[in-house]
């Protein structure tokens, strides 16, 4: 096989487009594309042009001659998918979203929230003349999750803000960060500067576990663990009990596992990543040895995806147990089974620090006083539904673990957003197709919900801005007031590169990809720096 695709991909569908012979999978316009975990190259019909690797954003296709061993899996991985999805038909899929024919004038669009999920909905406006944007988020930095939720071991993934410094470099392009929409300025002001404002402003939050001593000192989200260590400033100088042996994460998702890579690396390794100092310091102090996952069904509902296993299965200094299979559960089921019967199978090395993987168990209660001591749960067993859902049933036996640290990895949840409906159950503002009202929109997983990837935002962001256009194309949107103009104008892209080459410089004098900025102090003055000291 001459390229491999090695990991979930930005859905950007350069590849596919660059792809003289149609050989790269789901292409947009087929099911699957956008939701998938990652895209395939077919070994068939591959004619080693190299025209894909050229084209990718983010360096996710390689040569099979450059695969490292962790990655040689990806082989079989992208020619199974064509076992089960020919592609027979090779009438080229992808075709060029067409430029919409706007009416006289230039189109005004705000954005609030500069993570993924706005700049891909820019990235759309931006394709159609006379189409100006401006993105707005409340931190001095864009990128949202890109860079405050992608694990710092995960540098590759992170490459998709090379991406994103394309989309920001467009014209018609603006920054206003450092600027909350809420608080500095409202819904209201948005709406009197533009002819129509897009919320993408993510799931800030995590959901709860609803059980006693869920707010034991000890017992923390997840999400608010992810964003210490990446050097968030809502979070960066939060501090964390690693004074235990062992930590319990709650859920069985990608999450989970950056969680447990981190509390179980090799802090030299993390020392050459771009983790918060602060964090790294911790960890280095840390006695943690053992992180053990818990999820209430079983390996074949988790929710990990392939390419994150196969992360896990290639680290070479940490144990990997898996525990709780269901009997009738056949080891090669699917991908993700086979991969996590192989884990289960490995023999454990003395003295290494370790990750369990323990299926079939559901929390019940922490136990301590003042802080968690231990965590109980229940083993469960799986019942089908009629409408073939899987659950975990109780079975009311109780089990107790010892640990100092739990972190509840459950999912994420969207806050309503001022002066929008917002349905509590699924923690969404209701749309049709991105829509609320003409001249106001919802993407990503404000939009949705918290599901999906990185690239699943792209797509999602294409049909909010369908929506959008089409309602500028019925005359639906008013035209802005240009009255009653804000104070607040934000840190602008200059600003935001003054930060970018702080931070990048720092990383370089220590064989870092950078430095973070951790307060909001330290990014204003970075972001105050002269057009000479950038550069």
């Amino acid at each position: 096989m001459p390229y491999v695709v090695t990991r979930s991909c930005c859905a950007d569908a350069s590849c596919v487009l660059a792809c003289p012979v149609n050989c790269i999978h789901p292409a947009p316009g087929e099911p699957g594309f956008g939701t998938t975990e990652m895209l395939y190259v077919d070994p068939r019909t591959c004619v080693d042009c190299g025209a894909c690797t050229t084209a990718c954003p983010v360096d996710a296709l390689k040569p099979h001659t450059a695969l490292t061993e962790g990655e040689l899996p990806f082989l079989e991985l992208n020619a199974s998918y064509y076992k089960e999805n020919p592609h027979t038909d090779r009438a080229p899929m992808y075709v060029v979203p067409a430029q919409r024919a706007l009416p006289a004038g230039e189109l005004s669009v705000a954005v609030v929230g500069a993570g993924p999920a706005g700049l891909f909905a820019a990235d759309e406006l931006l394709r159609h003349p006379g189409v100006r944007v401006t993105v707005l988020d409340r931190l001095p930095t864009p990128y949202g999750l890109a860079r405050a939720g992608v694990a710092p071991d995960h540098q590759d993934t992170k490459q998709v803000t090379e991406l994103f410094r394309a989309i920001e470099s467009q014209a018609g392009f603006r920054y206003r960060l450092g600027v909350e929409v809420g608080t500095d300025l409202t819904h209201a002001d948005l709406l009197r500067e533009h002819h129509a404002v897009i919320y993408a402003v993510g799931a800030a939050t995590d959901k709860r576990l609803g059980i006693e001593g869920e707010d034991l000192a000890g017992s923390v989200s997840a999400t608010e663990f992810v964003a210490w260590y990446n050097g968030h400033p809502d979070r960066a100088h939060e501090a964390y009990p690693f004074d235990t042996e062992r930590a319990v994460v709650i859920g069985n998702g990608n999450v989970a596992l950056d969680v447990a890579r981190i509390l179980t690396a090799d802090p030299e390794a993390l020392a050459r990543t771009d983790i918060s100092d602060r964090a790294l310091a911790a960890l280095r102090a840390s006695k943690v040895r053992e992180v053990v996952l818990l999820g209430r069904r079983g390996p074949a509902q988790a929710a990990f995806t392939v390419p994150e296993l196969l992360a896990l299965r290639a680290l070479k200094d940490v144990d990997v147990r898996v525990e709780g299979w269901p009997e009738d559960l056949a080891p090669d089921a699917t991908e993700k089974t086979r991969l996590l019967w192989e884990l289960a199978g490995r023999t454990p090395v003395e003295g290494r620090r370790r990750i369990v993987l323990r299926f079939l168990a559901s929390p019940v209660r922490l136990i301590g006083e003042g802080s968690v001591q231990a965590l109980e749960f229940t083993p469960t067993t799986l019942h089908t539904d009629g409408d073939g859902t899987v659950r975990a049933r109780p079975t009311g036996a109780s089990q107790t673990l010892e640990a100092g640290l739990v972190l509840r990895s459950v999912g994420y949840r969207a806050r309503p957003v001022p002066g929008l409906p917002f349905d509590e159950d699924s923690a969404t503002v209701p749309h049709e197709r991105g829509r609320v009202q003409p001249g106001v929109y919802v993407a990503g997983w404000i939009k949705r919900g918290a599901t999906g990837y990185i690239g699943t935002n792209k797509t999602c962001a294409q049909e909010t801005v369908e929506s959008l256009l089409d309602d500028v194309a019925a005359g639906l949107l008013g035209r802005p007031e240009h009255r009653g103009a804000v104070a607040v104008d934000g840190l602008g892209l200059d600003a935001w590169r003054a930060i970018d080459h702080a931070e990048r410089s720092a990383g370089e004098a220590q064989g870092r990809p950078r430095v973070k900025l951790t307060d909001t102090e330290s990014l204003h003055g970075a972001a105050n720096a002269t057009p000479a000291a950038r550069g």
